[in-house]
């Protein structure tokens, strides 16, 4: 086990269930792994919690009996950018969009098993680990691929690879959240700005592009991944 790990392992959890047994679900299966769990019932509660607990993730489900998960997650990014994964039942590609839209890192649909939960937090926390180091001076590396932020310089099997200025800053903004997805109008405001976040076919060709200069087999990508109807993200090595 890494020190990455080991110190993730040690990281404190609010999990937001009205459901009491998906608590001891999770309770049961996280604090084998060595987490430390807090529980809520409700929204309000939970963002109570968070504010008293300052816990180092949140496992939230969207259907709480006061508050709707969304705005749970609203009130939490007011303020922190502690991960938050959400555990629900809805499998609508409307709802996981308008929780990532509204700032959750992951969304895992239910019902799940404690392995996939275990792999999305440990990705989670790799994350955050990242961003709090501040990466930008940093390198991401996927397959054969090495994108050096410092130098702006991206090489696929040790061989440079010239990308456009648009595919550069949409590599980046996947490569600084790998795992994450994010969807297509998050992609749109950070890559081409605010008044083009409907412009979807603008993704779809320069993903198209991106794959063909950096995957293998880009109509069958192994890390430039599509996430049908909600985005894109960049899987891990």
């Amino acid at each position: 086990m890494t020190d990455e790990e080991t110190r993730s392992n040690d990281a404190v959890v609010l999990v937001v269930d009205d459901e009491l047994a998906i608590r001891r679900f999770l309770r049961a299966g996280l604090e084998s792994q060595g987490y430390t769990l807090i529980e809520a019932g409700t929204g309000q509660d939970a963002v109570t919690q968070m504010a008293m607990r300052s816990p180092q993730l949140v496992l939230l489900d969207l259907g709480l009996p006061d508050i709707d998960g969304f705005e749970v997650v609203r009130r939490i990014r007011e303020w922190s950018q502690v991960p938050i994964i959400v555990l629900s039942a809805r499998e609508k590609d409307g709802d996981k969009i308008h929780a990532l839209d509204a700032g959750a890192d992951d969304y895992v649909t239910k019902p799940f098993s404690m392995g996939e939960l275990l792999a999305r937090m440990r990705v989670a926390f790799r994350r955050k680990s990242r961003e709090d180091a501040g990466d930008e001076d940093g390198v991401a590396e996927f397959g054969e691929v090495r994108l050096d932020f410092g130098r702006r310089r991206v090489t696929l099997a040790g061989e440079e690879i010239k990308l456009t200025p648009i595919e550069y800053r949409l590599l980046t903004a996947l490569a600084r959240r790998p795992g994450r997805v994010l969807t297509h109008e998050q992609l749109l405001r950070e890559v081409w700005g605010p008044a083009h976040t409907r412009q979807h076919h603008y993704l779809r060709v320069y993903m198209a592009q991106l794959r063909q200069k950096l995957e293998r087999v880009p109509g069958r990508p192994r890390f430039l991944l599509t996430e049908p109807g909600v985005g894109y993200r960049l899987r891990e090595s």
